[in-house]
């Protein structure tokens, strides 16, 4: 990986070396993630926009880019990870728990490589703990940002254009941050570090050793349906805590 020009540079930034030293196909990974996600929030804002698709396409690219953000940030944090320093040296000053949180494994569930202090059963679901901490800042922090620009855009929009008319109701900003960060932080969480723990290092590259291509088609298989379920799932959480409800209601 260090002799091919991407990788190569990749290897000298803290953080893809660990990811790709534990993983080869990590880049392809976080690519295809990206890249279905660009499909699938594209296409949902248009089936959601319709005709006003081509006109809203400021609504539409705020939304897809902190998608992406999203997206990029699911593969990354729960990626397996080798590492032969198990306490960062930031955490050395900041007492016991700061330590035992700076030696949790980035995923609850990857394999303990060859080399490296095995992971207690605390330290693994400290790993859910931690990674469901960040993601729900990401998600809070994706949610606000996503839905303050887009009700800002349609505010300019309506100042602008007198005659444009919002088919929507503005979403509420605080309630839908909440509840995308929530969303993230379970859901979203613990499905992902399944999928890179479990379903593709532990059972995927297991059974099909010495052959990356059919791994990379069943890693995309895998995490196109996952993404999929997501997507469901999300649904059905909004609907849930009522903040959408099913077209027979409204």
């Amino acid at each position: 990986m260090e002799s091919q020009f991407i990788t190569g540079l990749l290897f000298k930034i803290a953080g893809f070396r660990e990811r790709l030293m534990a993983d080869s196909s990590f880049l392809y990974k976080l690519s295809l993630e990206c890249g279905i996600g660009i499909f699938t929030k594209s296409a949902a804002e248009y089936g959601k926009r319709q005709k006003t698709f081509w006109k809203e396409l400021d609504f539409v690219t705020a939304n897809v880019i902190m998608a992406i953000f999203a997206d990029f940030l699911l593969v990354w944090l729960p990626a397996p990870t080798l590492r032969y320093r198990s306490v960062a040296p930031v955490a050395t000053k900041s007492g016991a728990f700061g330590r035992w949180w700076s030696s949790l494994p980035d995923n609850a569930f990857q394999v303990v490589q060859p080399g490296m202090v095995p992971f207690s059963l605390g330290q693994r679901f400290g790993a859910i703990l931690r990674n469901g901490s960040k993601l729900f800042g990401v998600g809070l922090v994706c949610s606000f940002a996503g839905v303050a620009i887009t009700n800002t855009l349609i505010k300019i929009r309506e100042l602008i254009d007198p005659s444009f008319k919002n088919i929507n109701p503005p979403q509420d900003l605080v309630k839908m941050s909440f509840a995308y960060a929530t969303y993230m932080a379970v859901s979203a969480n613990l499905r992902y570090q399944v999928v890179a723990g479990i379903i593709e290092e532990r059972g995927i590259e297991v059974a099909f050793a010495g052959r990356p291509q059919v791994c990379k088609a069943l890693s995309t298989v895998t995490r196109t349906g996952n993404t999929f379920l997501g997507s469901l799932l999300w649904v059905d959480f909004i609907r849930l805590l009522g903040m959408q409800k099913p077209s027979a209601e409204s």
